[in-house]
């Protein structure tokens, strides 16, 4: 015969072992859910990268070689830039990978930047990507409204395409910041789990 939870205070405990048990776990399954958002995005627009140094070298051979030039391939490397820049900013979240200027982080304990990166998803980063991306919303609508081009005889057509990242961005940003509030969770409810895997101080200066 199974003992319910309220039989006896040893088994109470257990019950309750179990739940937390349970209840970090999927935590953990969240934030590695939406940890993959990030990592997927981010693995394809690396692909951007090489599409962009492609591009410019194209825009060098025509110029220098044949005397020649295209609008359209000279704004096409900054298009990829921009999207770059804005679409892979939560992979880089993710990764640790925006720099670091401080001298108190680094000599924290785990609880203690547990808190700061906590506090500092909530009261920064959160902001400024609602602000992202409902300052964003208008002024995106507008473009796709006309279906705005470059303003360049023989540029490209899709700025509409481009001014839509803005949002895009701030929505990854936002799911990133919900997975590493998740994690910063766990590490104060004393789970060693919340820690991302490639956590790396090397980077602060």
């Amino acid at each position: 015969m199974v003992a319910s939870c309220d039989s006896a205070p040893n088994t109470r405990t257990t019950c309750l072992l179990a739940s937390n048990i349970a209840m970090h776990a999927r935590l953990q399954a969240l934030a590695d859910r939406l940890d993959q958002v990030a990592e997927l995005t981010g693995r394809f627009i690396a692909w951007l990268t090489l599409a962009t140094v492609l591009t410019a070298v194209s825009v060098v051979i025509l110029r220098y070689l044949f005397s020649s030039g295209s609008i359209a391939l000279q704004e096409a490397v900054s298009y990829l830039h921009a999207a770059v820049f804005m679409l892979a900013a939560a992979y880089t979240l993710k990764h640790d990978g925006h720099v670091r200027v401080d001298i108190i982080y680094q000599k924290l304990s785990a609880r203690g930047r547990a808190w700061v990166d906590l506090l500092g998803t909530l009261l920064l980063l959160f902001p400024v990507c609602l602000f992202m991306l409902f300052s964003s919303l208008d002024y995106v609508a507008a473009a796709w409204a006309i279906q705005e081009g470059s303003r360049e005889a023989g540029g490209l057509d899709g700025v509409y395409l481009l001014k839509t990242a803005i949002p895009v961005s701030a929505v990854l940003l936002m799911l990133q910041g919900c997975a590493l509030l998740l994690r910063n969770a766990l590490v104060l409810l004393g789970d060693p789990a919340g820690t991302p895997p490639d956590g790396d101080l090397d980077r602060e200066l």
